[in-house]
């Protein structure tokens, strides 16, 4: 039960971290969002299933890191502004918080015959932390870059552009091989799921549990 859970809770709050994106962007001014169907929770209508959701998916088993995937084309020169650009890209991390409050609410109010699934909403809860400030490293192609974006100097913008293409790879590995960046960002992450959101993290550290043992298995 607690990986179920935590697996198709993750598979739409990614679809939220989307959908957010995708209603800014309309409200903004792409109203091309809508054609391409990203007005909806449906995944398979996300502009890259493999970003998207299966790497995601794959790192979560992996090592129970919270990355989302870019899923939605937004073409940004239709919106009205920069600070509408800023906005929508904004809206991804916005969501991921959403859900962690919301998660955050049903665990205090959930009777104690429930206990079973504490653990997966309280994991969930820290994988929509670690998701949040993930996404806010401001670095290509990350929402925290793109929220800043707009307002670079355009000579600083082109240089950020140049490593777009890997800047998000060596992130990923410099947290997974270099304890230190790793620790240190699990660390913050962990405090605010502890202290803003109330997490037991003896609670969450079960749902890991459930859901890197289901991925032992699969091996």
């Amino acid at each position: 039960m607690n990986f179920v859970i935590i697996f198709f809770g993750w598979i739409f709050s990614l679809c939220l971290h989307e959908f957010g994106h995708a209603f800014v962007a309309y409200r903004g001014g792409d109203y091309t969002v809508k054609d391409k169907g990203y007005l909806t929770f449906n995944p398979l209508r996300y502009a890259d299933p493999l970003t998207s959701l299966i790497i995601p998916l794959i790192i979560l088993m992996m090592g129970g890191i919270g990355l989302p995937g870019g899923a939605v084309y937004i073409e940004t020169w239709r919106l009205r502004s920069r600070y509408w650009i800023s906005g929508m890209a904004l809206a991804g991390p916005t969501a991921n918080l959403i859900v962690a409050i919301v998660l955050a609410i049903v665990l205090k109010i959930l009777p104690e015959s429930t206990s079973y699934i504490w653990p997966g909403l309280s994991f969930l809860i820290v994988l929509q932390v670690w998701a949040m400030f993930f996404n806010l490293i401001p670095i290509p192609p990350l929402d925290g870059y793109n929220i800043i974006a707009p307002f670079l100097n355009p000579v600083i913008r082109e240089q950020m552009e140049r490593i777009r293409p890997y800047a998000i790879w060596i992130l990923i590995l410099a947290m997974w091989y270099i304890p230190i960046v790793g620790g240190f960002f699990s660390l913050i992450v962990h405090l605010v799921a502890y202290f803003i959101f109330r997490v037991d993290l003896s609670l969450s550290d079960q749902g890991y549990f459930y859901i890197s043992n289901f991925f032992k298995i699969l091996r």
